[in-house]
């Protein structure tokens, strides 16, 4: 079985996670954003616009699971077009045939949602094409093997924002990261507070939500917090 072999990286206006060679590479963990499971967009797009501007984040995941396809069309009309022109990448959840219609830069599939082949077909090769894996190492393997722009594991920490079906250990980050070359996503429950063990094991990137948006101090100064843990 071969090794997967990419890094994601972003690389400035395209708002794309571009792919290298992981030696070519840095070692720096980054926020990747996820919305409320609830939210205004109009009210959203503020926070959005704070948290955007308050340090480096990589991406930005639209997940709205129970919201008909209009209600999501109108969430990405307010908060695409300030992601991207923030140099952000922009991530629909569970659906590649929206991604595709609306431009977004990429979608975000689970195990229960299309397979990874057909959604790339939907999409496109040049767009972002991520895998939940829960703490499965059979299923991540797969799924970087099959092409996937990266790899997510969690829940690494109780969250009260979506139903977890597994619970990861942070040493199948440590693994994954010394053996493998596509990103890792780390998610679940992860504050500020809870972050430095996964970004020490390896994680390239921290799926965060409730840990942003309902920071006691705010969306900006919970972007710059977590920004200062990764330098």
């Amino acid at each position: 079985m071969g090794a997967p072999h990419t890094k994601l990286v972003h690389d400035g206006p395209t708002s794309k996670l571009q792919h290298v060679a992981r030696k070519a590479v840095s070692k720096h963990c980054r926020l990747y954003l996820v919305t409320l499971p609830v939210f205004d967009p109009r009210d959203f797009a503020d926070q959005l616009k704070a948290a955007l501007g308050a340090g480096d984040v990589a991406s930005l995941q639209l997940r709205m699971k129970d919201a008909a396809d209009d209600e999501i069309r109108r969430a990405a009309d307010q908060l695409m077009p300030i992601t991207q022109s923030a140099g952000v990448a922009f991530i629909v959840n569970d659906r590649p045939d929206l991604a595709a219609e609306l431009g977004a830069d990429g979608v975000h599939i689970g195990q229960d949602d299309l397979p990874y082949a057909r959604a790339r077909v939907i999409v496109g090769n040049k767009a972002i094409v991520g895998v939940t894996c829960h703490a499965s190492r059979h299923l991540a393997v797969e799924a970087a093997n099959a092409g996937a722009d990266y790899v997510a594991f969690g829940a690494f920490f109780p969250t009260t924002t979506k139903e977890t079906k597994s619970k990861a250990e942070i040493d199948l980050l440590a693994w994954w990261s010394d053996l493998m070359t596509v990103p890792v996503v780390a998610i679940g429950g992860i504050t500020v507070e809870s972050a430095k063990p996964l970004i020490g094991a390896g994680a390239d990137f921290l799926a965060v939500c409730a840990g942003v948006w309902n920071h006691p101090d705010g969306p900006a100064a919970a972007v710059k917090a977590f920004n200062a843990l990764f330098k």
